[in-house]
């Protein structure tokens, strides 16, 4: 992944810091990938993009055998304090073959809010359909493409590559919009098969601390996320 994708520096220390406890992340995007996980005791699951660790943390803490991948060395830092020890963490780039991985080396795949940011995703597919058994599951989460729709305008259709500003503008997130027909495309056209598909709302818990926001997101969708099968 190029720079321009990372999350390196001060902008992955934010990163981290908010993953934590943050509506989208911590209500959303996350307890929805983790429900669709399901039962991963005795799992070996690869995270590609682990980010600061906390899905591998939450999937080690039930059960699975871990190995995380990030191209940013910042939020590599922070995944390896999370989790101690308890998951085999990689400094790789998404945008390179997964050769530290033999074939049909793991049961799950978990590709959370990474996907988008990723040039070459026809390869990392690839790799993913390797690297996965035959039934094993492939789980995958970005933003909602009518979410990128309503913030930047234009057309719905738009592939452009788009700066999200975060902390009030002083930095921003890098990555490709697309419509829903190209992204369950890509994942069709790579072999896997569409198991399920959600638009996660928040937990129940975001209304606790932040009833407006909680209101807001189960209003207009923020994420899409799918489960597939590699056959």
């Amino acid at each position: 992944m190029d720079k321009a994708t990372t999350y390196d520096d001060a902008l992955g220390d934010l990163f981290a810091k908010n993953a934590e406890t943050s509506p989208h992340n911590a209500y959303t995007d996350r307890p929805a990938m983790l429900k669709l996980a399901g039962d991963v005791s005795g799992a070996r699951i690869l995270d590609v993009g682990c980010g600061a660790g906390h899905y591998a943390a939450e999937l080690s803490a039930r059960g699975a055998q871990v190995v995380g991948v990030e191209g940013s060395a910042t939020l590599l830092r922070h995944a390896r304090a999370r989790l101690n020890g308890d998951a085999e963490l990689l400094l790789h780039d998404l945008e390179e073959p997964l050769d530290f991985a033999a074939d049909a080396s793991f049961d799950g795949v978990v590709c959370a809010l990474v996907f988008h940011h990723v040039r070459n995703r026809a390869r990392l597919l690839d790799e993913l359909r390797r690297v996965l058994r035959p039934g094993g599951w492939l789980l995958i989460s970005v933003t909602h493409p009518t979410a990128d729709w309503h913030h930047f305008g234009g057309s719905y259709f738009s592939h452009d590559w788009s700066d999200l500003a975060v902390a009030d503008g002083k930095f921003s997130i890098h990555y490709q919009r697309m419509p829903l027909e190209t992204f369950l495309g890509e994942l069709l056209a790579a072999g896997f098969v569409l198991e399920k598909l959600i638009e996660p709302r928040p937990t129940a818990g975001l209304r606790e601390i932040d009833e407006a926001r909680y209101d807001k997101l189960h209003r207009a969708p923020s994420f899409l996320a799918v489960k597939l099968q590699r056959p």
